[in-house]
């Protein structure tokens, strides 16, 4: 007798369905974390790309602020050596009229190795010179590439007479019927050809009188009548019965033009050493005369005292170091006594005491005020005072930003005057050379063109300048 084949039963039925839905179960869930394994390497992945590329880019702009640095460690050497500091280039290699210079060890806090070379390129250059600064900035970390910044910049020089008067307190017009023009002694900006003088034929509206100061009584106009412009730091000028700011674009009639007046005046004032080296001599006490025409030549004394009819004549370009200490007279003139210099010669006069030019003053036979320049050099705020008189032409230029100057006459006053307070007594026409915008061996340089340089072919012409160093 066979036996009867096995019956299955409801609930065996149910255990093979169940046994399917787990398989499908678990394949999905192996499928799902798949997946997730999958997302999560790729957001693992992205992460790691994004703090790579935030970690370059925080480089990048760590790497421009280096780059940057190096620049302004170039620019302040070629400013300090154009102001006379020998110990501008410390430091640096010098070639041929080029230096060059690495800086290392900037810490970032990230461990990274950091790099900044300079290149200078005519770091002595001559008046007119538009030296360049190369700089390179390198920021390395572990196996990766490193992260470079390089820079172009062109330099040019910021003259200190951009405006005929400016005082860095306060500026007084104390004279009834002064006034203020401008001309350009070197209309095309060529030394070779002849200079022109003031006339009415050449006379332009850009008398230009400022000062720094926001205080209210900083600009007194008062009965000056100014051919330009007028600003300040913050307080408007004030004028008196006469007193004008006017120019060609002036409607007639109309006394004090607001288009010509600014209150939003600014501009810095830096001090300027005094000179080393030069040849020592004694005071100057008596008719004398200093320097070889057509020489350059430098002089250090204790002072120059002149008085009576004696006279000073200066021959070729020459320097002249005051070493007469603060609070004295380091200059003094009085009487019929001047300080000469002839057509074709040069003074520049540094000191840090005060200076008395009366008598007869200055004769300068140059038509261009830059032929005479005062620098002061003092650097305490309130530490000297000049006191110049000119009742005929007085053709010169004053820098001295810790001074109170004075200037008395009723003659024409050419060039160009920058001070603490500057007072103008007397009548004197004051006409502002334009030519001296764009002169002054030791005027501080400053940037004209900067370009980043981000392509392999701008780069090309400057890479052999970085290597080997």
């Amino acid at each position: 007798m066979r036996a009867s084949p096995p019956v299955l039963t409801g609930s065996g039925r149910r255990s093979k369905a169940q046994r399917r839905t787990r398989a499908s179960v678990l394949i999905i869930a192996l499928v799902v974390a798949a997946l997730i394994a999958l997302g999560l390497g790729s957001m693992l992945s992205l992460n790691l790309t994004s703090s790579r590329l935030a970690k370059r880019t925080l480089h990048g702009f760590a790497g421009l602020n280096l780059v940057e640095a190096g620049v302004e460690e170039g620019t302040w050497s070629i400013n300090r050596a154009a102001a006379g500091d020998t110990a501008a280039w410390a430091g640096w290699t010098q070639g041929t009229g080029d230096a060059w210079r690495r800086f290392s060890g900037f810490d970032l806090g990230d461990g990274s190795a950091t790099t900044v070379k300079v290149y200078v390129n005519r770091f002595a250059p001559p008046v007119g010179a538009q030296p360049k600064i190369i700089a390179l900035a390198s920021i390395a970390q572990g196996s990766e590439a490193p992260v470079t910044k390089m820079l172009e910049v062109t330099l040019r020089r910021r003259s200190f007479f951009a405006n005929g008067i400016v005082a860095k307190e306060s500026l007084v017009f104390s004279g009834a019927n002064p006034a203020v023009d401008s001309w350009n002694s070197d209309p095309d900006n060529n030394p070779a050809t002849p200079p022109v003088d003031y006339s009415l034929a050449v006379r332009v509206d850009h008398g230009s009188v400022a000062s720094g100061s926001a205080a209210v009584d900083a600009l007194k106009v008062n009965h000056a009548q100014i051919w330009g412009y007028a600003s300040t730091g913050g307080a408007p000028p004030k004028f008196l019965a006469s007193g004008s700011v006017r120019g060609t674009t002036t409607p007639v009639g109309l006394a004090v033009d607001p288009s010509r007046i600014a209150t939003d005046f600014n501009a810095d004032f830096p001090a300027i050493p005094m000179p080393a080296g030069g040849t020592a001599i004694p005071a100057i006490t008596g008719t004398a005369s200093l320097g070889t025409p057509g020489t350059t030549t430098r002089w250090r004394t204790t002072g120059v005292t002149l008085s009576g009819s004696e006279k000073l004549t200066i021959y070729g370009d020459v320097t002249l170091v005051i070493t007469a200490p603060p609070g004295t007279d380091g200059v003094k003139v009085t009487g019929s006594a001047e300080i000469v210099i002839p057509a074709g010669s040069t003074l520049a006069l540094y000191t840090e005491s005060d200076v008395r030019i009366a008598g007869r003053g200055v004769t300068n036979g140059n038509i261009q005020a830059s032929s005479f320049t005062i620098w002061g050099t003092n650097t305490s705020p309130t530490g000297q005072n000049f006191d110049v008189v000119g009742n005929g032409t007085l053709r010169g230029v004053i820098y001295a930003p810790n001074a109170a100057v004075s200037i008395h006459g009723n003659g024409d006053v050419m060039g160009s005057v920058v001070a603490r307070d500057i007072t103008l007594t007397g009548n004197a026409a004051f006409h502002y050379d334009e030519a001296l915008a764009e002169t002054g061996a030791t005027a501080p340089f400053g940037i004209s063109k900067w370009r980043e340089l981000t392509s392999a072919a701008d780069r090309a012409a400057y890479d052999p300048l970085f290597s080997g160093w």
